[in-house]
């Protein structure tokens, strides 16, 4: 039974080795969070995941968001929570509570996981290196401190990665004025593979995918080209919350990166299993 394991082990490693070729020395920006966040079993997953790629040369970036641990800490302190079109309403007490649990607690503990797993990482934040310029969002209805990115310097990022660190970034920043900003995680992993050169940007949801039938998961549409999504919008395939996200995949090949994924962070290794097989385990579009 053991040597059967082991000669399975063997071929799972040769499949993978063309992918490994294909992606060596080659950047991927990951967009972590729901489910696979707050889950400790498939934090657990994607932490090792990225250490793995990272053994094999393949140049993870990894982006996170943490709104249920923001949304925690502002109970805990008397605000309540608000969303405007799946966004949160961010004033100056709530940007400065932002900046706290997700430059501090939330990417620290990202940085620790992934030392605990082997890795080298690093954590950051937009302001590091002026990585991140914002102005304030201008949105149809006002989002207070809602940071809109309207340029990326990514030498921070590089130093880190030539060195042989993951960089882990936190999606807050500050303008000129010394003003916190919170930024959509989506929309910054999106910014950063574009002005990265990524070879794939892969968004990390708690769904399966784009669905035809979004009450079917059977009904996974494995790839689209950017030329369709406004079609499918029209159509309400896209709606709701999955447009903001996939309107960010849509920014980032039209901004070149090759492709970008949403893939279902429910699934334990659905990272290496999107990079390193044929399967496939999401929508992607290019």
């Amino acid at each position: 039974m053991e040597q059967i394991s082991n000669v399975i082990k063997a071929e799972v490693l040769n499949q993978a080795l063309p992918y490994i070729q294909k992606y060596h020395d080659k950047i991927v920006v990951v967009k972590y969070g729901g489910n696979a966040m707050t889950s400790p079993e498939l934090k657990d997953a994607v932490m090792s995941d990225i250490v793995l790629l990272g053994l094999v040369g393949i140049k993870v970036v990894l982006v996170h968001g943490g709104g249920p641990e923001i949304s925690d800490m502002l109970k805990r302190v008397g605000i309540q929570s608000r969303f405007v079109n799946g966004l949160r309403y961010t004033d100056e007490e709530t940007a400065e509570i932002v900046r706290m649990v997700l430059a501090g607690k939330v990417n620290k503990g990202l940085v620790s996981s992934l030392e605990h797993h082997g890795g080298n990482a690093l954590g950051l934040c937009g302001s590091d290196g002026q990585m991140l310029k914002v102005k304030k969002l201008e949105a149809s209805e006002d989002l207070g401190y809602v940071g809109e990115i309207t340029d990326v310097n990514v030498k921070v990022i590089t130093d880190a990665l030539d060195n042989g660190f993951i960089p882990v970034i936190a999606t807050v920043a500050t303008d000129e004025q010394g003003q916190v900003y919170n930024i959509n995680a989506d929309t910054a992993a999106a910014r950063i593979a574009a002005a990265l050169g990524a070879e794939n940007l892969i968004l990390m949801t708690d769904i399966r995918g784009l669905l035809q039938d979004k009450n079917d998961e059977s009904t996974l549409i494995p790839e689209v080209h950017v030329s369709e999504v406004p079609f499918l919008i029209k159509q309400g395939i896209i709606s709701g919350g999955m447009i903001p996200k996939i309107e960010c995949c849509v920014e980032a090949v039209r901004r070149g990166v090759p492709k970008a994924i949403i893939i279902d962070g429910r699934i334990p290794h659905s990272i290496l299993i999107e990079i390193l097989s044929n399967e496939g385990v999401g929508t992607l579009f290019k």
